[in-house]
């Protein structure tokens, strides 16, 4: 399956000597030839899944890169990411990465493109809700994949709202799209967004109270009533089975709270995120689970409470994540004090003291010939033989999110209720101590960043929230970089801009 859409769609290409946005046939086998089957769609939808799980999106540069380490996460000696983490955008290692993601992006953009200009006219070989299924997961991907492109490549809505952004692609052509202001691409993502809630509403299985999110290889007592297992690979056909490695319906309720958060649209911020946590489909992560004393029953990434993941499928990725993160000689570590001072570990009595994830989630080396480090274990893979409890993820979308989108849009017109959104994401990860309820709104923030940042530890999403706050960012030296689009706006690639000329 990972190579299925390069030999069956017309793909974007890129290369030095032709822009981003071109079209270029991949195979023998056109476009009309390949969506005249609902196979064909569906295959076609599934190879957009495969580009974005890669390595050059959110199978790696977009989950494990310089995202997190410009979030200042970890303790370099390698100088290549020690100019990342100080923001060099003129360096050609961070050059090449984030011109690899822009022509990635935009080839999985066009791959969208190609499914919606034919999905509505092939409506009659669409059986059973498979045209809303199709359809409307293209539009998300479409919307989802647009929106990090802006959150990178453009100031933030609160920095500069009508500013010159990036192109939204919308058709499969050889010519140039304009650019959108940040305004006008915010606009067509939650349009986007919003013709795929309807079109997912009653067509997505993930609504159906038989839909049970769960582990597919815990291993259960013989006593464990049936009805709480996880139904998620039983879903009917394959083609609906595991609605979470998708863009399924509460993704787009999701995605629609993210958005219109950076928007500032707190009310409907707020409506979307609620829907989710009120859906009541993610369940808490049990600490039996998480803390399980085997390892192959042991679940580091809070998997039930995963509205949407990357699915990581093949060895080399794998091997990636581990040497990324958890071997011994990782490339991706804080130094010990580094890691305590992000987790606030400070002994008895304090939040760090009682998190489950600074406890679980990293092993400590101190070593007399080099620097203490701590290895995070939050993606380890085992490996075969042995099955672990849920497939290797790069997570795209939490629950926890959605709590923290709802306390920061509640908190004005309701400060208790908002502190209580955050002191339920706290308690579900050991924290037993409460927010108080005068809190300013500021101190309120800060709180809100302090745990996000520890749960999106290793996922590349703090970086998003430092930028759409305008906060400061420090490296572990006590170094400021002043939150300025200088550090926030990643430079459009050079390739794209010399050739629209």
């Amino acid at each position: 399956m990972k190579n299925l859409l390069y030999s069956i769609i017309v793909l974007l290409a890129f290369s030095s000597c032709k822009k981003f946005l071109d079209v270029q046939p991949e195979s023998d086998v056109s476009k009309e030839d390949l969506f005249t089957t609902e196979d064909g769609f569906k295959e076609a939808l599934n190879g957009v899944y495969n580009l974005a799980s890669e390595m050059s999106l959110y199978g790696g540069n977009l989950t494990f890169s310089n995202h997190d380490i410009m979030a200042q996460n970890y303790d370099f000696t390698d100088i290549n990411y020690r100019k990342v983490a100080s923001f060099q955008f003129n360096d050609p290692f961070l050059i090449g990465k984030n011109d690899q993601i822009w022509a990635s992006m935009y080839k999985a953009i066009g791959n969208c493109n190609a499914i919606l200009e034919v999905v509505d006219s092939k409506r009659d070989i669409l059986f059973n809700g498979n045209y809303e299924i199709v359809k409307g997961e293209a539009l998300t991907l479409r919307a989802y994949l647009h929106f990090d492109l802006l959150r990178m490549f453009a100031p933030s809505y609160a920095s500069q709202p009508n500013a010159q952004a990036i192109p939204y692609v919308t058709v499969v052509s050889i010519k140039s799209t304009p650019f959108s202001t940040v305004t006008q691409v915010l606009d067509k993502i939650i349009a986007d967004l919003t013709e795929a809630k309807e079109l997912l509403r009653t067509a997505d299985p993930i609504r159906s109270a038989a839909y049970v999110v769960g582990y597919p290889n815990k291993t259960y007592p013989q006593t464990f009533p049936e009805a709480k297992k996880s139904t998620e690979q039983q879903s009917g056909s394959l083609f609906l089975q595991n609605r979470r490695h998708r863009m399924n319906y509460f993704t787009v309720c999701g995605e629609l709270a993210r958005v219109h958060l950076y928007k500032g649209n707190h009310a409907e911020a707020l409506s979307n995120a609620q829907e989710v946590i009120d859906s009541k489909k993610f369940p808490w992560t049990l600490q039996s689970d998480f803390f399980s004393a085997d390892v192959e029953q042991r679940d580091r990434i809070f998997y039930p409470e995963l509205i949407s993941a990357w699915y990581i499928n093949y060895n080399d990725q794998m091997d990636h994540v581990n040497d990324l993160f958890s071997n011994n000689d990782a490339l991706y570590t804080p130094s010990i004090t580094q890691k305590n001072i992000i987790f606030e570990e400070g002994g008895s009595g304090t939040v760090g003291a009682y998190d489950w994830r600074l406890r679980q989630w990293f092993v400590d080396v101190s070593d007399n010939n080099s620097a203490d480090k701590a290895f995070l274990q939050k993606y380890r893979w085992n490996g075969f033989p042995q099955n672990n409890m849920h497939p290797l993820v790069a997570p795209a979308m939490r629950l926890s999110e959605m709590y923290y989108i709802a306390a920061e849009a509640s908190f004005d017109a309701d400060p208790v209720k908002a502190t209580a959104y955050i002191d339920t994401v706290r308690a579900h990860r050991g924290i037993g101590s409460f927010l108080p309820k005068t809190i300013a709104k500021s101190d309120f923030i800060s709180e809100i960043v302090k745990d996000a940042r520890k749960e999106f530890y290793g996922e590349s999403q703090i970086f998003y929230m430092h930028k759409r706050l305008k906060r400061d960012i420090i490296n572990p030296n006590g170094m400021i970089y002043p939150a300025t689009d200088r550090i926030f706006v990643f430079p459009i690639p050079v390739d794209e801009l010399a050739y629209r000329n």
